[in-house]
C-alpha cells in the first residue's frame, strides 16, 4: 500500500462525502477507492468511517485523523515545492576553467554581476592556458582558444578572440613607426611561447596579417624577447621594449589612454575561436544552464 496515496484517497472520500465521487476526483475505481481505505483501517487497525447502505459518517478516530491526514500531505507537498525550488534555483560550486587572459580580463569581472545574480552560487574558477580535461578535473565548463576537438562534449561558438599589434610612444619615438607589415623585420618584435602542439605555435616565428585586398601576407618577425605569458609582453610593451600583438581583451584601456599605440590598422590580424564547452549531461544542472546562458549573452555571436 502506497500510504500518501491512501491518506490523499482517504481526504478525498471525507471531503466528497462517497466514494464514488472520491473516484471521479482521484480519477479511479470505487472499487481502489474502497481497496485504499480497507488497507488504511487495516494498517490502523481501528475504522475511520461509519458506513450504511445510504450514508457514511466519520468515526471519533476517523475525524481526527482526517485532520492528521491534512497536516501531513500539506507537509508532502511542502516539501516537493522545496525540491523543486532547490532544483530550479542555481545553487552550489560552479567550476569553471578558461585562457589566462580572457579569464582575467573578460571573464572575472563579468561574474561580479553573475554572483549578485544568483547569490546562492559559489564560483571555482582555473586561469590556465593548458586544455584541462572537464570531467576527470571536475569542470563543469570551459571557455577555450582554437578550433574546439571532436568530442561528445558540446561546443558553443563565442565571439572571435583578436589581436591588436601595438607599442608604446617611447618605443615608436625611438624606433619610427612600420609602414607595412615588411617593416615589421627591422623591427625588435616581442613573441609568444605557444605550447607544445600549440596550432599558433609557428607565429613565433612570423607573423600573419591580412592586407587591404584581402591577400595573406607572412612576415619572419624577430627580437630580444621570447615568453609565455601574455601580462609578461604587455608589461615589456607598456615599458617600451618593442612591437608585439596583445588581446584586444588586454590592451583595450592602454590604447584609449595613450599607453599603447595599435600599428597598420590597414591589416587584418589572426584570430582564434573561442568556444564554451561543457558536457550535455551536465546542462540539466540549474547552475550551468544559468551559467551558459549569461555567457552566451555576454559574448555569444550575434
Amino acid at each position: 500500500m502506497d500510504l500518501f496515496q491512501a491518506m490523499n484517497v482517504y481526504v478525498k472520500v471525507v471531503e466528497t462525502g462517497s466514494l464514488t465521487a472520491a473516484a471521479q476526483t482521484c480519477e479511479m475505481s470505487t472499487t481502489m477507492v474502497g481497496n485504499h481505505l480497507r488497507a488504511l483501517e487495516q494498517r490502523l487497525g481501528v475504522s475511520l468511517l461509519k458506513r450504511t447502505t445510504r450514508r457514511q459518517a466519520l468515526t471519533e478516530f476517523g475525524a481526527a485523523y482526517y485532520q492528521r491526514c491534512l497536516e501531513v500531505l500539506g507537509l508532502v507537498a511542502d516539501s516537493e515545492r522545496l525540491a523543486e525550488q532547490t532544483q530550479n534555483e542555481p545553487s552550489g560550486t560552479l567550476r569553471i576553467t578558461a585562457p589566462l587572459t580572457f579569464g582575467s580580463e573578460r571573464l572575472a569581472p563579468a561574474l561580479s554581476e553573475f554572483t549578485r545574480q544568483y547569490p546562492q552560487l559559489k564560483l571555482d574558477l582555473v586561469l590556465t592556458n593548458q586544455r584541462l580535461d572537464l570531467l576527470e578535473n571536475g569542470f563543469d565548463a570551459a571557455i577555450r582558444l582554437g578550433s574546439p576537438e571532436s568530442s561528445n562534449l558540446i561546443a558553443r561558438p563565442l565571439i572571435d578572440y583578436t589581436l591588436t599589434l601595438c607599442a608604446a610612444p617611447a618605443y615608436l619615438d625611438r624606433c619610427g613607426v612600420p609602414q607595412s607589415p615588411q617593416d615589421l623585420t627591422q623591427h625588435n618584435c616581442l613573441t609568444f611561447a605557444y605550447l607544445a602542439g600549440d596550432e599558433w605555435r609557428s607565429a613565433q616565428k612570423q607573423w600573419r596579417f591580412a592586407g587591404p585586398a584581402g591577400e595573406d601576407i607572412d612576415v619572419p618577425v624577430s627580437g630580444s624577447m621570447l615568453i609565455n605569458s601574455s601580462a609578461g609582453i604587455y608589461q615589456a610593451a607598456r615599458a617600451g621594449m618593442g612591437i608585439t600583438m596583445l588581446p584586444d581583451a588586454l590592451v583595450e584601456k592602454d590604447l584609449l589612454d595613450g599607453q599603447l599605440v595599435k600599428l597598420l590598422p590597414d591589416y587584418r590580424l589572426p584570430r582564434r575561436p573561442l568556444n564554451l564547452i561543457y558536457a550535455q549531461d551536465r546542462y540539466r544542472l540549474p547552475k550551468l544552464r544559468c551559467f551558459v546562458a549569461f555567457a552566451l549573452q555576454a559574448w555569444g555571436k550575434p
